[in-house]
Protein backbone atom coordinates (compact mmCIF):
# COMPACT_ATOMS: atom_id res chain seq x y z
CA UNK A 1 0.00 0.00 0.00
CA UNK A 2 1.18 3.51 -0.76
CA UNK A 3 -0.90 6.08 1.08
CA UNK A 4 0.92 9.30 1.82
CA UNK A 5 -2.04 11.27 3.14
CA UNK A 6 -4.93 10.60 5.46
CA UNK A 7 -8.23 12.41 5.51
CA UNK A 8 -10.96 11.21 7.84
CA UNK A 9 -14.47 10.97 6.39
CA UNK A 10 -16.14 14.38 6.35
CA UNK A 11 -19.36 13.33 8.07
CA UNK A 12 -20.56 10.56 10.34
CA UNK A 13 -23.96 8.97 10.03
CA UNK A 14 -26.48 10.38 12.51
CA UNK A 15 -23.65 12.27 14.22
CA UNK A 16 -22.07 9.04 15.54
CA UNK A 17 -18.53 8.03 14.70
CA UNK A 18 -19.22 4.50 16.01
CA UNK A 19 -22.71 3.00 15.73
CA UNK A 20 -23.52 -0.52 16.95
CA UNK A 21 -26.93 -2.13 16.67
CA UNK A 22 -27.91 -5.46 18.25
CA UNK A 23 -24.36 -6.82 18.23
CA UNK A 24 -23.91 -10.41 19.31
CA UNK A 25 -20.74 -12.49 19.31
CA UNK A 26 -20.78 -16.23 19.83
CA UNK A 27 -17.59 -18.26 20.25
CA UNK A 28 -17.38 -21.99 19.92
CA UNK A 29 -15.32 -23.68 22.65
CA UNK A 30 -15.38 -27.38 21.94
CA UNK A 31 -19.02 -28.43 22.05
CA UNK A 32 -20.01 -25.31 23.98
CA UNK A 33 -21.21 -21.97 22.63
CA UNK A 34 -20.02 -18.92 24.58
CA UNK A 35 -22.12 -15.78 24.12
CA UNK A 36 -19.62 -12.96 24.59
CA UNK A 37 -21.91 -10.11 23.47
CA UNK A 38 -25.68 -10.08 23.80
CA UNK A 39 -27.52 -7.50 21.69
CA UNK A 40 -25.27 -4.48 22.27
CA UNK A 41 -26.53 -1.08 21.10
CA UNK A 42 -24.04 1.78 21.37
CA UNK A 43 -23.26 5.15 19.76
CA UNK A 44 -19.93 6.94 20.26
CA UNK A 45 -19.58 10.50 19.01
CA UNK A 46 -16.50 12.01 17.40
CA UNK A 47 -14.07 13.35 19.99
CA UNK A 48 -15.32 11.28 22.94
CA UNK A 49 -12.98 10.10 25.70
CA UNK A 50 -14.93 7.11 26.94
CA UNK A 51 -14.38 3.91 28.87
CA UNK A 52 -15.97 0.48 28.54
CA UNK A 53 -15.99 -0.59 32.18
CA UNK A 54 -16.72 -4.00 33.61
CA UNK A 55 -15.18 -7.11 35.16
CA UNK A 56 -13.13 -9.65 33.24
CA UNK A 57 -15.36 -11.61 30.88
CA UNK A 58 -17.92 -8.82 30.49
CA UNK A 59 -17.23 -8.42 26.76
CA UNK A 60 -15.06 -5.28 26.75
CA UNK A 61 -12.18 -6.62 24.65
CA UNK A 62 -14.53 -8.42 22.27
CA UNK A 63 -16.41 -5.18 21.67
CA UNK A 64 -13.19 -3.25 21.01
CA UNK A 65 -12.01 -5.94 18.60
CA UNK A 66 -15.25 -5.69 16.64
CA UNK A 67 -15.05 -1.89 16.45
CA UNK A 68 -11.42 -2.17 15.32
CA UNK A 69 -12.28 -4.83 12.70
CA UNK A 70 -10.04 -7.38 14.38
CA UNK A 71 -13.15 -9.53 14.83
CA UNK A 72 -16.64 -9.66 13.33
CA UNK A 73 -20.01 -9.90 15.08
CA UNK A 74 -22.08 -13.04 14.82
CA UNK A 75 -25.07 -10.81 14.16
CA UNK A 76 -25.96 -7.12 14.17
CA UNK A 77 -24.69 -4.07 12.34
CA UNK A 78 -21.47 -2.12 12.96
CA UNK A 79 -20.82 1.26 11.37
CA UNK A 80 -17.51 3.00 11.98
CA UNK A 81 -16.57 6.27 10.29
CA UNK A 82 -19.68 5.98 8.14
CA UNK A 83 -18.92 2.50 6.80
CA UNK A 84 -20.67 -0.79 7.39
CA UNK A 85 -17.51 -2.59 8.46
CA UNK A 86 -19.27 -5.93 8.82
CA UNK A 87 -19.34 -6.11 5.02
CA UNK A 88 -15.63 -5.47 4.46
CA UNK A 89 -13.46 -8.14 2.89
CA UNK A 90 -10.37 -9.24 4.81
CA UNK A 91 -8.13 -6.98 2.70
CA UNK A 92 -10.48 -4.00 2.96
CA UNK A 93 -10.73 -4.52 6.72
CA UNK A 94 -6.92 -4.35 6.99
CA UNK A 95 -6.88 -1.14 4.94
CA UNK A 96 -9.67 0.33 7.07
CA UNK A 97 -7.75 -0.38 10.28
CA UNK A 98 -4.60 1.14 8.85
CA UNK A 99 -6.37 4.33 7.78
CA UNK A 100 -8.83 4.89 10.62
CA UNK A 101 -7.89 3.10 13.84
CA UNK A 102 -5.00 3.37 16.27
CA UNK A 103 -4.51 0.57 18.80
CA UNK A 104 -2.97 0.68 22.29
CA UNK A 105 -2.56 -2.72 23.97
CA UNK A 106 -1.79 -3.58 27.58
CA UNK A 107 1.23 -5.61 26.41
CA UNK A 108 2.55 -2.56 24.44
CA UNK A 109 3.24 -4.72 21.33
CA UNK A 110 6.48 -2.93 20.50
CA UNK A 111 8.96 -4.60 18.16
CA UNK A 112 11.98 -5.53 20.33
CA UNK A 113 14.64 -4.98 17.64
CA UNK A 114 13.39 -1.52 16.70
CA UNK A 115 14.17 1.75 18.45
CA UNK A 116 11.52 3.85 20.15
CA UNK A 117 11.39 6.11 17.10
CA UNK A 118 11.18 3.18 14.68
CA UNK A 119 8.34 1.65 16.70
CA UNK A 120 6.52 4.98 16.77
CA UNK A 121 6.76 5.41 12.98
CA UNK A 122 6.01 1.77 12.15
CA UNK A 123 2.38 2.17 11.07
CA UNK A 124 3.29 5.19 8.95
CA UNK A 125 5.98 3.07 7.31
CA UNK A 126 3.36 0.43 6.48
CA UNK A 127 1.26 3.13 4.85
CA UNK A 128 4.13 4.23 2.63
CA UNK A 129 4.48 7.68 4.17
CA UNK A 130 7.77 9.32 3.09
CA UNK A 131 10.68 9.59 5.54
CA UNK A 132 10.45 13.36 6.01
CA UNK A 133 6.71 13.28 6.70
CA UNK A 134 7.13 10.41 9.17
CA UNK A 135 9.65 12.49 11.09
CA UNK A 136 7.35 15.55 11.02
CA UNK A 137 4.56 13.52 12.56
CA UNK A 138 6.50 11.41 15.06
CA UNK A 139 9.03 13.79 16.60
CA UNK A 140 6.52 16.38 17.92
CA UNK A 141 4.54 13.56 19.54
CA UNK A 142 7.67 12.04 21.08
CA UNK A 143 8.48 15.47 22.44
CA UNK A 144 4.92 15.80 23.73
CA UNK A 145 5.21 12.56 25.71
CA UNK A 146 8.67 13.50 27.00
CA UNK A 147 10.62 10.84 25.09
CA UNK A 148 12.29 12.72 22.26
CA UNK A 149 15.68 12.25 23.90
CA UNK A 150 15.07 8.48 24.17
CA UNK A 151 14.15 7.92 20.53
CA UNK A 152 17.16 5.68 19.88
CA UNK A 153 16.55 3.33 22.80
CA UNK A 154 15.20 -0.17 22.32
CA UNK A 155 12.09 -1.26 24.26
CA UNK A 156 14.11 -3.23 26.84
CA UNK A 157 15.90 0.03 27.72
CA UNK A 158 12.61 1.75 28.58
CA UNK A 159 10.32 1.46 31.60
CA UNK A 160 6.81 0.09 31.24
CA UNK A 161 5.33 3.58 31.30
CA UNK A 162 7.79 4.78 28.66
CA UNK A 163 6.98 1.82 26.43
CA UNK A 164 3.28 2.53 26.73
CA UNK A 165 3.88 6.18 25.81
CA UNK A 166 5.67 4.99 22.66
CA UNK A 167 2.61 2.87 21.92
CA UNK A 168 0.45 6.00 22.32
CA UNK A 169 2.65 7.90 19.86
CA UNK A 170 2.45 5.02 17.37
CA UNK A 171 -1.35 5.04 17.66
CA UNK A 172 -1.62 8.81 17.18
CA UNK A 173 1.01 9.32 14.48
CA UNK A 174 -1.34 8.21 11.71
CA UNK A 175 -3.90 10.80 12.83
CA UNK A 176 -6.61 8.12 13.19
CA UNK A 177 -10.29 8.80 13.63
CA UNK A 178 -10.35 6.44 16.62
CA UNK A 179 -7.88 5.19 19.22
CA UNK A 180 -8.89 1.91 20.86
CA UNK A 181 -7.05 1.12 24.09
CA UNK A 182 -7.44 -2.34 25.64
CA UNK A 183 -6.58 -2.22 29.36
CA UNK A 184 -3.74 0.25 28.65
CA UNK A 185 -2.82 0.71 32.32
CA UNK A 186 -2.94 -2.95 33.36
CA UNK A 187 0.84 -3.29 33.67
CA UNK A 188 1.53 0.16 35.15
CA UNK A 189 1.64 1.48 38.70
CA UNK A 190 -1.00 3.99 39.79
CA UNK A 191 1.16 7.11 39.40
CA UNK A 192 2.34 6.10 35.92
CA UNK A 193 -1.23 5.20 34.95
CA UNK A 194 -2.51 8.58 36.08
CA UNK A 195 0.19 10.43 34.15
CA UNK A 196 -0.48 8.42 30.99
CA UNK A 197 -4.24 9.01 31.20
CA UNK A 198 -3.74 12.74 31.75
CA UNK A 199 -1.52 12.80 28.67
CA UNK A 200 -4.07 10.97 26.52
CA UNK A 201 -6.86 13.26 27.74
CA UNK A 202 -4.74 16.26 26.80
CA UNK A 203 -4.10 14.82 23.34
CA UNK A 204 -7.80 14.04 22.98
CA UNK A 205 -8.66 17.66 23.72
CA UNK A 206 -5.95 19.07 21.43
CA UNK A 207 -6.35 16.70 18.47
CA UNK A 208 -10.08 15.85 18.86
CA UNK A 209 -9.21 12.17 18.45
CA UNK A 210 -11.84 9.76 19.75
CA UNK A 211 -10.55 7.50 22.54
CA UNK A 212 -12.38 4.36 23.65
CA UNK A 213 -10.86 2.28 26.46
CA UNK A 214 -11.67 -1.10 27.90
CA UNK A 215 -10.85 -1.15 31.58
CA UNK A 216 -11.71 -2.03 35.13
CA UNK A 217 -9.05 0.38 36.43
CA UNK A 218 -10.50 3.18 38.63
CA UNK A 219 -7.76 5.54 37.36
CA UNK A 220 -9.12 5.24 33.82
CA UNK A 221 -12.76 5.37 34.88
CA UNK A 222 -12.19 8.54 36.93
CA UNK A 223 -10.72 10.36 33.90
CA UNK A 224 -13.24 9.20 31.30
CA UNK A 225 -15.83 11.69 30.11
CA UNK A 226 -18.33 8.87 29.65
CA UNK A 227 -18.40 5.45 31.28
CA UNK A 228 -20.21 2.63 29.48
CA UNK A 229 -20.92 -0.26 31.87
CA UNK A 230 -20.83 -3.84 30.60
CA UNK A 231 -21.79 -7.02 32.38
CA UNK A 232 -22.17 -10.49 30.89
CA UNK A 233 -21.99 -9.15 27.34
CA UNK A 234 -24.65 -6.47 27.79
CA UNK A 235 -24.53 -2.69 28.20
CA UNK A 236 -26.10 -2.12 31.61
CA UNK A 237 -25.83 1.66 31.67
CA UNK A 238 -23.87 4.75 30.70
CA UNK A 239 -22.72 7.69 32.78
CA UNK A 240 -21.63 11.05 31.40
CA UNK A 241 -19.00 12.79 33.52
CA UNK A 242 -18.58 16.56 33.32
CA UNK A 243 -15.12 17.94 32.59
CA UNK A 244 -13.38 19.65 35.50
Amino acid sequence: MSDTSHTAPATWRNGALIRLRQITRVYQEGSLEVLALRGVDLDVAEGEFSALAGPSGSGKTTLLNIIGVLDHPSSGRVEVAGQDIGRLTKGDAADFRLDNVGFIFQAYNLVPVLTAYENAEFTLLLRGVPVAERKERVMPLLDKVGLADMKDRKPHELSGGQQQRIAVVRALATQPAIVLADEPTANLDSDTSAGLLDLMLELNQELKTTFLFSTHDPVVIQRARRVIRLLDGRVTGTEAIAAD
